[in-house]
């Protein structure tokens, strides 16, 4: 049995949270790399130090504590979205902090700790575990760059005075990561934690079409080629075309649009926006991508716009290793009985990653409302102590 203590596992996470908190609630803003992000990694170090573990990071920024010899991972990651919540990620960490902790003042099972770096995407997609788990080379990640246009490269430099090389995969027998669901079925199911059975699959990818930019008083309507109708026009044809392919679980999303020149007299002669889709299924995510480059070929040549394509960024769905699953099931029934369930992640984790190495689980607490990605994101600490507990109890049932 591995003897967590809540109290200084919640007095963690609040303190955490310290680093880059902002706007009402428990806000946070902590992107990748910077001056709150490094100063949170630097202060998560010191305490994995205190725990009796080997703080290391390394070149991309990626923060573990080691134990001695081999040992389960447990972990998540600590930056936020531009306006993020201060549990998504930092539960994870802090959770498998606390575990490592107490493992080690029980004598074991050896249990180390991680912060991966840029999962929320400052860079690209799970940047920090990409890199790690050999699914994006350094060299292709250094020439990603943020909306500032910003490198990689660039911003890592930070993290070079700390930075050693990278950890052996092979010293790991498996890895766990608790998060919050960010979605709303466990808080309105009244259920206090969920055992994820796959994470989805993912893909993104930016699509322009070129119109003609012209006056908005003189130009007649039936002499437009304005982009921006183009966009309205696909993705109303979109939701169609999708209505016969798609499970209620698959999710797309328009965003990241820039009109130019985004002036109100001015007929918007391109536009440029991020097509995503998210499901579970490898085909029907492949199906959709046939459907959306139809229906934009078929917009541009209706509406005598040119359209392109950016890089295809994404990764397959992922299925959950079948033991540590087991394991988080059989402390999630004698810690919470009746209150769990197996679950589906709709959202992208580290895991996903990490399971190119190892065997990986995860464990989902519930969100308040479903809200993440916001300031407003929370979860009752009670819920936090127990999905704490289901952790534990799986990590000593692994151990042993």
């Amino acid at each position: 049995m591995i003897r967590v203590n809540p109290e200084r596992f919640l007095k963690d996470l609040h303190h955490l949270r310290s680093f880059g908190a902002a706007g009402v609630g428990k806000g946070v803003v902590r992107p990748a790399f910077s001056p709150s992000d490094v100063e949170a990694r630097q202060w998560l170090a010191a305490q994995i130090e205190a725990a009796g573990l080997r703080p290391h990071f390394d070149p991309v920024g990626n923060l573990f504590g080691l134990t001695e010899g081999p040992s389960l991972l447990v972990g998540s990651h600590t930056d936020s979205q531009p306006e993020g919540g201060w549990l998504d990620g930092a539960l994870g960490v802090i959770a498998g902090l606390e575990i490592a902790r107490a493992a080690h003042e029980a004598g074991g099972p050896p249990v180390s700790v991680v912060s991966f770096q840029d999962e929320e995407g400052r860079f690209g997609v799970t940047t920090g575990s990409a890199i790690w788990s050999r699914n994006l080379a350094l060299e292709v990640a250094d020439r990603q760059t943020d909306r500032s246009g910003l490198s990689f490269a660039e911003a890592r430099r930070v993290m070079a005075p700390m930075a050693g090389d990278f950890v052996d995969p092979s010293r790991f027998a498996g890895f766990l990561e608790m998060h919050i669901e960010q979605g709303p079925w466990l808080f309105e199911a009244g259920e206090a934690v969920g055992v994820v059975t796959d994470i989805v699959g993912i893909r993104d990818m930016r699509i322009t079409f070129e119109g003609e930019q012209n006056h908005a008083g003189t130009t007649p309507m039936h002499r437009r080629r304005d982009a921006f109708q183009g966009l309205a026009r696909f993705n109303a044809l979109i939701n169609e075309r999708f209505r016969n392919v798609v499970t209620p679980s698959t999710v797309w999303t328009i965003g990241h649009v820039a009109l130019h020149p985004d002036a109100h007299s001015i007929v918007p002669g391109r536009v440029v926006f991020s097509m995503q889709w998210r499901d579970g299924v490898s085909d029907r995510l492949y199906r959709m991508e046939t459907i959306i480059r139809d229906t934009a070929e078929e917009v541009a040549r209706e509406a005598g716009l040119d359209l392109s394509y950016g890089e295809m960024l994404g990764l397959e769905p992922v299925p959950m290793d079948a033991r540590l699953r087991a394991a988080l099931c059989a402390s999630a029934g004698a810690v919470a009985p009746g209150r769990w369930r197996e679950m589906q992640s709709g959202a992208l984790h580290d895991a996903t990653n990490v399971a190119r190495l190892m065997p990986a689980a995860m464990l989902f607490v519930p969100s308040i409302n479903g809200i993440s990605h916001a300031f407003a994101e929370d979860t009752d600490e009670g819920e936090l102590v127990t999905g704490l507990e289901v952790l534990a109890g799986a990590v000593a049932r692994l151990g042993g």
